[in-house]
């Protein structure tokens, strides 16, 4: 089983994280908002926290609203704020960071096709995202929260220092490179699927002209 029956799951994308909160397309009408808010429990936080490489995920939320954005897309915006804890890139010390975010997407029925090697293979509205079955604020959320994340944070008065000699490092160097290496692979990932989202049937109408 992929979820329950009440939260169906495009089949292409299942299994979900736990941070996932989708909302069928279906359900949405044209004429209203419909507002979001997420505040994910401890073990959701927890889950985050591993993806990310952090030592501590606090105070995460994210509120909106998904509305009508013409021509059979849907436009999403909000606003995210979170407190993260990361190992200083040079000392391991904890690190916090507060991270505020205005976030907008804009789910279309129809993306151009890149062409591998042309100019266009980057949108330029990186915004843009191609419409499916549903269309979920955790998983924005999740992204909006990697994409924001500091790559190489660094403590209070944490230098890099020429005394630290030969093996010792060697070794620092070693041991702060793999988390934060493993981050900016993540964001790399993740603007790079962006770019590349791959085509899909667009969704199901929702009878709006029933309403009319």
């Amino acid at each position: 089983m992929t979820g329950p029956e009440e939260n169906p799951i495009d089949p292409k994308h299942a299994p979900q994280p736990p941070w996932a909160r989708p909302v069928p397309v279906a359900m949405l009408r044209r004429r209203d908002q419909h507002e979001f808010s997420i505040s994910p429990e401890p073990a959701v936080l927890k889950a985050l926290s591993e993806e990310f490489a952090l030592l501590d995920l606090s105070k995460l939320r994210f509120t909106g609203r998904i509305e009508s954005d013409g021509a059979g897309g849907w436009r999403l915006s909000g606003q995210l704020g979170a407190t993260v804890q990361q190992p200083c890139s040079i000392t391991l010390a904890p690190v916090s960071t507060r991270i505020e975010e205005d976030v907008v997407r804009h789910f279309v029925p129809d993306l151009p096709t890149p062409q591998p090697g042309s100019e266009t293979e980057i949108p330029e509205d990186d915004t843009k995202e191609l419409l499916t079955a549903t269309i979920d604020p955790g998983l924005v959320m999740a992204e909006t929260l990697a994409l924001a994340l500091p790559l190489f944070p660094r403590a209070p008065g944490a230098r890099l220092g020429k005394h630290h000699g030969g093996d010792a490092g060697e070794s620092t160097s070693q041991s702060t490179q793999n988390p934060f290496t493993a981050l900016r692979d993540l964001q790399d990932t993740m603007r790079k699927e962006r770019a590349d989202a791959p085509s899909a049937p667009p969704a199901r109408k929702n009878g709006d002209n029933k309403n009319n």
